[in-house]
Parts: structure tokens; sequence; C-alpha cells
């Protein structure tokens, strides 16, 4: 790749070498390819990375409240869309089939974490009842997602 042959003294310019010395071999390793290949990959995976993520669109409530700590094990999701459909992680789910398949989720589940996206176009009492369905299918440890907001002067403090 990048050998080179050094000249070993000076022998008077244009003079021919003596026979029983050899000129030393240069070996130099070029990494500017190896950099520029590593630099197009970064900026692959850089514009590639936000694209992954998964999920159930939904519009969800804004709040300034803090993001939950996170496990070692995959957290376990379940998403209200605005028309009421229900979603474990990606898989549609009736209401009468919610509980028994949360059962079956938690007995192999270290773990009793899971979080909840509730579309803001969900009535309290529809969120509250999916709430107590998540209970009874033995997770009771339920977090609440919510998109970050700032905070103003109207949230929370009703002045």
């Amino acid at each position: 790749m990048g050998a080179g042959v050094m000249k070993s003294g000076d022998d008077g310019g244009g003079r021919r070498r003596r026979r029983g010395r050899r000129a030393n071999v240069m070996a130099e390793i070029n990494i500017t390819p190896f950099v520029d290949v590593m630099l197009v990959l970064l900026i692959i995976f850089m514009v590639a990375a936000p694209l992954m993520t998964v999920g159930v669109p939904v519009e969800l409530p804004k709040t300034t409240a803090n993001a939950l700590p996170s496990d070692e094990e995959e957290p376990l999701t379940v998403t209200i869309t605005a028309d009421g459909l229900i979603t474990i992680q990606n898989t549609e789910t009736s209401r009468e089939e919610l509980v028994a398949k949360l059962q079956a989720i938690a007995a192999e589940r270290t773990s009793d974490r899971i979080f909840l996206r509730a579309d803001g176009a969900n009535d309290w009492n529809t969120v509250a009842e999916i709430m107590g369905a998540l209970n009874s299918g033995g997770f009771s440890n339920i977090g609440l997602v919510t998109d970050i907001a700032t905070p103003s002067a109207s949230n929370g403090t009703g002045g």
C-alpha cells in the first residue's frame, strides 16, 4: 500500500551504490481510507438510528415530568390509540383478551413494570379502565408515557 524506498546516506549525488548496501524499505500504513469509511458509516448510523424506533403512532400528552429509569429487561408497552385500539408492544389486542394476555406475559417476566401510552384524544375513563386491566394482569408498576413539554405558568399551578 504505502511502501517506499529511503536513501541510506549521501553517496555523492549521481554515483552508483555499492553492491553490498541495499536501500531500506519504509513501510507505512495509510489510514486515510479507513478514516473515510468510518466517517461514512458514522453518518449512516446517525441518520438511520432515529428511523429505527417502531411503534404505533400516538399523539401523547405533554408534561414536564422526568423520565423513569430503565431496567435491563426490554420495557413492555401497552398503547391506546385515538380510536380505542389497544396494542401490546406491536400486537393488537381486544379488551376482553387483554387481562389474559398480560397474565401470561407477567408469568414469564421478572419485572412488574409496564408503560402505558395513551393518545390524548382518549377520555380519562378509558385510560383508567386499561390501567385497572394492567393491574389485574399482574403489573403493579405502571408508567404513563408522555411527550416532553416546556414548563409554562398555565401548567399545573392554575394561576
